[in-house]
This record gives structure tokens, sequence and C-alpha cells, in this order.
């Protein structure tokens, strides 16, 4: 039995070693996403708090291995030998294809390991395997990470030698090393008798408990000092911070926080607080249990001549920061710069996503509803009936006929019957567009979508579409040098330490597709409705930058255009902001009459919509901050004038959209305490 707990340590060193290279090699691999100015010093705090924590870990895969093996050793010796290696093998091999992924994960969210990971599963998993081999290699890195699993569990029983426990001396098939039996022997060679073996064994207990400590609270002595996913991350160094969590416990982090999402428990509102937010943004007083009459709308009175026909192009991943002034050398951005330049357009630089994902700002979009920890298109709720603050609907009763359009497939997150639930009364996708069109497994390419709506839109009935293109997406399949794109031009540009970056000299001709098509489009669309309104929007940013390290405006922050007849710069506010939520209140307030009622959370950018905030981040026209920061700390946004606001009604806002759009869609419009405890 002591050999079989001296083993059992063993294993535990081998994996905290493994878990502990792994870190280094991730942080020494991918320096040039360190934050400015981190050096040495940084890596060093990475390095023990990550082991501190992984000492967790261990003790968790070492459990895993050491009971099964040893309650099965106690009837068979052999069976018991052959399960422990075969648990190890797994464990190593699962150890080794986490570490090879998570590096062009890394690339790709700048995170380790999270809960878009659990969202997978409501993803077309065809196109994700398809991405992910054309992508990123997956046959190759597979390869790679199986033949590491397996050198790996070569070397751990290299060094711990055969499976100990029998009687007498034998050897092991697999390594040919010695092992010693007769566990209760008194020989010399032995564990010793009398008080030294006393002695040892107290030592050993010592140990065990010493150690079954710092396994629980993650290499601290108890729960005062105890690390864990939520707070380790304690350095300036964003990519340091996600190093210090070893793959498993970024897996765990994940698995948490997509249960907070799937039970909204990230979320602690009563249902008295969320009357006295939602009423005090109203300006009305707090006397109604019914959460609509809050969010019920006046509108002010038309802005612009109602259109005929309406556009709102969602662009995937056109994030802002190509068009920063920093950047208009890259050329890149040249299509929607002229349109923002010209007089019958406004623009917003200061958007937020509503959440990290394409799906997140869909909804966002269709529902009005703020990210709050729902993921909608799984909801039984959302299929039921549109929401009250669902913008279709609402258009309807302006008189429109109602459109999506999505260059991917209907089943992609259910989209197809989640627009309709919506209130959206057609759907258009892949299936939809002409069997010679162009594209990925993700959808066709921005041309053909543009031009089947360009076919289908009448121009003697009114109607507002919405229309998500996809090419600017992995795996970037676009043809861009065929297209005209000069990526030579574009390369000298670049800084030059990442002018070799071929990846993401692709990734940035796929934006310059993205930007070209859409202004040939708007252009169009102009031509054929003269008097339309449209507007454009990114569904998010944080896929790539230049900058290896980008300030929290530019990885976040998209676009947000306004352009057609009768706009004008002014349209929107001078500082104005927000989110995806405040694009319909937005939209409703340019074009409807005087007195019109509409629901919504968010605001409208052209009357009284001055910050935005979506699932983590805040934003005004001057400032950038984390949400979940108390008090919060106002990042100054570069170039702006650096406006007051006040911190205390940025604080309610945040509060309110959050709270009204998590309470809204899962418990209805009743405000009642009791619904919280299932009544």
């Amino acid at each position: 039995m002591i050999n079989y707990v001296y083993r059992g340590l063993k294993v535990f060193l081998f994996y905290l070693s493994v878990l502990s290279l792994c870190r280094l090699v991730f942080c020494l691999w991918l320096q040039e996403y360190w934050a400015a100015g981190s050096g040495w010093g940084e890596l060093q705090t990475a390095l023990w708090l990550g082991t501190r924590l992984s000492i967790q870990t261990a003790g968790v895969l070492t459990l895993a291995v050491v009971v099964p093996a040893g309650i099965c050793t106690a009837v068979s010796k052999v069976w018991g030998q052959r399960l422990e290696r075969a648990i190890n093998g797994f464990l190593l091999t699962a150890t080794s294809v986490l570490f090879v992924a998570s590096f062009p994960y890394y690339r790709q969210f700048h995170s380790r390991f999270h809960q878009l990971l659990f969202n997978a599963g409501n993803d077309d998993m065809y196109a994700l395997l398809v991405s992910l081999v054309q992508e990123f290699n997956l046959p190759v890195r597979l390869a790679g990470a199986l033949l590491l699993g397996g050198a790996l569990w070569w070397l751990l029983y290299r060094l711990i030698g055969s499976f100990g426990g029998g009687s007498g001396r034998g050897a092991d098939r697999v390594t040919g090393l010695q092992y010693e039996g007769r566990l209760g022997s008194r020989s010399a060679s032995g564990f010793g008798a009398g008080a030294g073996r006393k002695c040892r064994l107290a030592l050993l207990a010592v140990g065990l408990y010493v150690l079954g400590r710092l396994v629980v609270f993650g290499g601290s002595w108890g729960w005062e000092t105890a690390l864990e996913w939520e707070n380790v991350g304690v350095t300036n160094d964003a990519f340091m911070n996600e190093a210090i969590l070893d793959d498993y416990q970024a897996i765990y982090r994940g698995y948490r926080m997509n249960n907070r999402l799937l039970a909204c428990n990230g979320l602690n509102f009563t249902a008295e607080q969320i009357k006295l937010l939602a009423a005090a943004r109203a300006g009305l007083p707090p006397d109604s249990d019914n959460l609509d009459s809050y969010l019920r709308r006046s509108a002010g009175g038309a802005v612009i001549e109602k259109p005929q026909q309406i556009f709102l192009i969602v662009s995937e991943s056109y994030a802002n920061w190509p068009l920063l002034d920093k950047y208009a050398d890259l050329h890149i951005a040249d299509g929607m710069r002229g349109l923002i330049a010209e007089e019958d357009s406004d623009y917003c630089p200061a958007m937020l996503p509503n959440g990290a994902s394409t799906i997140s700002a869909l909804t966002g979009v269709v529902t009005g509803l703020a990210d709050a920890n729902l993921y909608l298109t799984t909801m039984p709720e959302s299929f039921a009936a549109p929401y009250v603050t669902a913008l279709a609907p609402q258009m309807e009763r302006l008189g429109y006929e109602t459109a999506f359009w999505y260059a991917g497939p209907a089943s992609w997150e259910r989209i197809g019957a989640f627009t309709r639930a919506q209130g959206f009364g057609h759907f258009y996708g892949r299936g939809d567009m002409p069997e010679e069109a162009e594209g990925s497994v993700w959808g066709c390419d921005d041309e053909y979508l543009y031009d089947e709506v360009l076919k289908r839109v009448r121009t003697d009935t009114a109607s507002f579409n919405v229309i998500m293109n996809a090419s600017n997406h992995s795996p970037y399949s676009v043809d861009v040098a065929g297209k005209g794109f000069d990526a030579e031009a574009v390369r000298r540009r670049l800084p030059e330490a990442v002018q070799g970056d071929d990846w993401l000299l692709r990734e940035l001709g796929h934006y310059w597709y993205a930007d070209r098509e859409m202004a040939r489009f708007v252009a169009e669309l102009k031509k054929r409705y003269p008097d339309c309104l449209i507007m454009l929007v990114g569904d998010h940013a944080d896929r790539y930058n230049i900058d290896k390290t980008p300030s929290m405006y530019e990885r976040y922050v998209i676009p947000f255009i306004v352009t057609g007849r009768g706009v004008h710069k002014g349209t929107l506010l001078p500082d104005s902001a927000g989110s995806q939520i405040d694009i319909g209140p937005t939209l409703i307030e340019l074009i409807a009459p005087k007195g019109f009622e509409y629901y919504a959370v968010g605001g409208s950018l052209s009357r009284d919509n001055r910050q935005g905030v979506n699932y983590g981040f805040w934003i005004t026209r001057d400032f950038i901050g984390e949400a979940d920061r108390a008090p919060l700390e106002p990042v100054r946004i570069e170039g702006s004038q650096g406006r007051h606001f006040d911190e205390a009604l940025l604080q309610q806002y945040i509060d309110t959209v959050r709270s009204v759009s998590w309470w809204r869609p899962k418990y209805g419009p009743v405000l009642d305490e009791r619904l919280l405890e299932g009544w």
C-alpha cells in the first residue's frame, strides 16, 4: 500500500510538471500577445500562480488514475496495471490535444478555452469541422498531439517504473524496469520497522495532508487565500492572466460560465429592484408590476420622410478600427470611408456589439434585448411568440413587409426558425441563393447575397430587410487576389513586425472584400430605391487586429452608419453612443409619426442615447470600460474630447439594461418575486 501511495505521488508530480511546462511553452511561443512593458517579471508571476493553480488540476487528474486503478488492483493486479496505463494514456492524450488546440484558439478568441466551447453544439458542426480542417490544419495538429501524448505516456513509465503491488520481484512488460514487491516486508530493503517505520508513516501522512489542502484550495492553505479561475488573474497583462489557467482550468471556467448562462445565476436582481430601475429609466413612478409598462415608448416624430425600403446590413466581423485615421493608409476600408464622407450619411464610432459572437448580435437586433446570460435561440419562449421589444412586428405596424436575409444555412443556430418566430415575415438563407454562388461552409460570398436581395426586393412594396453576410469569416476562402486585393501593397504599409504574417494579410483581404462589396451594394440600393434608408453595423469585432495587444476600444468597438435620403451630418447626436439594442429605437424614431407607440429596452442615437452596454463593457463617445468593475474605471478613447459623464447614472443604466433583458425573456412581463422561486 505504501509503495502505491508513493507511486501516486510520482504520477502527481509528473502531471504538475507537464502542465507547468505547457504553460511556459504557451507563454514563450505567443510572446507577440504580451502587453507592452511585460517582461520576465510578469512571466514569473504567471508561472508561479499558474503552477499553484495547476496543483489542483494535477491532484484531480491523479485521483482519476489512482482511485479506480487502486480499486481494481485489490481484485487483480494485472487488470489494475492495465487500467492505470489506459487512464494515464487517455489523460495524457487529452492534455496534449488541448495543449496543441490552445494556440489557434487563443489566436482566434484572445482567450483560453471559454464558454463558447460549450455552445459549439448549437453551431453547424459540419461547417465547423471544415473550417477547422481548412484554417487550422486539423489533421496535422491532431497527429502531432497524438504523438506528443504517446511520448508523454512513454516518459511517465520510464520515470515511475512499473505498477507496484505484487510479491517478489518482476519486470514491467512495457519498460523492462524492475519493481519491488513484498509491501509488508521487514527486510533492510523494506520500509523499515519499529520507530523508524512509524516515523516515516507519520511524515507521509503529514505530507498527504498538506498536499490535500493545497489541491483543495488551489495551491493555498485555506479558503481565505484560495486560488481559482475567478481571482487568479492579477497581472496587468490580459495574456498573462489567461496563461495562468491551464487548459483544464480554462475548460472548467467555460463550464461554470456556461452554467451561469443557462441558469442565469450571473444576475442577482430582485423583482423590486428591476421595477425601480425600469421606472427610473422610463421616467415613471414605480407603481406597476407590469414590466412592459416601463418599456413603452412614444415616438417624438419622424426626422426623415418615411422611406419605401429600409435595409439593415449586419456585417460579419466588421470592426471599427480600420476606419480610424491611423489605419487609412492600408486602404482596406475605403468603401465605408467614402460612404461616411457623403452628405447623406452619418456615423457613430462608439458602438458596442451585443455579445462576443454573431448570434448575440442578431438576437440583439431581432429582439431588442441585451445579452444577459440567456441563449435566446435555445429557449422555448423565443419560439412561442415575439418578445414585446422585437423589431419586426413593430416595423409591420409601420406598414413594412419584413424579411431576414442570411448568407448561410437556416439551420445555423436555428436562425431561420428563430427570426420567423420573432415576427419576420420572410427568411432567405443559403438554400435560396443561386446554385452557382461561390462561398464557404458558412455561407455564400457577399456579392451573391447582395445580388439576390436586389433581385427579390420590389420597388412597389414597402419593406424592411435585415441582411447578414458571411464572407469575412474563417476559413477566409474568397479569392481576394482575383477580386483585386493588392496584398503586397498592404504588406508594405504594415508594421515591420507583422509584415511576414501571411494569415493576417488574408484576414485583411477579406475585410477589404466585405467593405468593397458593401459599398457597391449601398450605391446600387440608392440607385434602384432612391428614397431608401440604409443602416450598416458590424456584428462583432475582437477577431483580429494588427496590434497584438490592442486597446479596449480598438479591440471591441464596431461602426454604425446611417445613410439615405433625408440623412445628414447631425442626424445622430454628436456624442451618441450605444449598442445593437439601440438600432431598433433609432430606426423607429427616425421614421415613425409622432405618438407612435413602440417598446424598447434601448434608446435612439438620434434623440437621447449617449451610452451603450453589452455582456462585458460599456461605452460613451469619450470613454470605454469594463461593465463589471465596481466602481467603474473609465478608459479614455484616443482622440476623444474627454467629456464628463455621470458615473452613477451610467451604472444605473447598465443595471437597468441587463436586469430588464434578463427578466423579460425568462419570466415574462409580470414583476413578481415568487417567479424567482419557481412559483
